[in-house]
């Protein structure tokens, strides 16, 4: 598995700037998001699971659809389409939640999963730069897969580490149950 250095300077708009793509090549789970093949290192994916309900949380960004309960555990969702500004698209079937490890997991709603696909180093080139005003910090590369050409995900400049406190604050506040006090607690019942 080969790699190069990455080193980052900040861009006009904030984020970071690749002078150095990190040409990671390895296994990559692919997935779609509006027709486009995406992909992500899949060690960083926990698991895939199927659409499963969502619960709201106020006060979110649009992207964040809110929290999952996977068997226990509260975690933010996101919805990738919304988060890279892509049409909204009805869930299907085919929707799927992919639990990530960022530092802490977060689940993403991606429309379909492809499959793993091991990518060379030598078939990741670096995303091309497409202005100041367009911010790609979050490619970590292009991965040549025969004719078609896959966008190699850094999953963890995809949220920013502000909208990760944030998901991680709701996904802890929707976990605390506050439980109703008993009918009747703190008196005798007998007059």
């Amino acid at each position: 598995m080969a790699t190069t250095t990455m080193d980052r300077q900040t861009s006009a708009t904030g984020g970071p700037v690749r002078s150095d793509v990190r040409q990671q090549g390895g296994k990559y789970l692919t997935f779609k998001l509006a027709g486009e093949e995406y992909g992500v290192e899949i060690l960083k994916v926990r698991e895939i699971n199927g659409l499963m309900n969502i619960t709201a949380v106020p006060q979110m960004p649009p992207y964040m659809k809110g929290v999952i309960n996977l068997r226990g555990k509260v975690l933010p969702a996101i919805d990738l389409r919304m988060r890279f500004g892509l049409p909204v698209a009805e869930y299907t079937d085919q929707t799927c939640i992919i639990v990530v490890d960022v530092g802490q997991e977060i689940g993403i709603l991606v429309d379909t999963v492809s499959e793993v696909l091991d990518i060379a180093a030598d078939d990741i080139d670096q995303a091309p730069m497409l202005g100041v005003a367009v911010d790609t910090s979050f490619i970590l590369g292009l991965g040549k897969v025969g004719d078609a050409v896959k966008i190699l995900l850094d999953i963890d400049q995809v949220l920013s580490v502000v909208e990760l406190n944030s998901a991680a604050v709701a996904a802890a506040s929707a976990q605390t149950v506050t439980e109703p006090p008993e009918y009747g607690a703190g008196t005798s019942g007998d007059s």
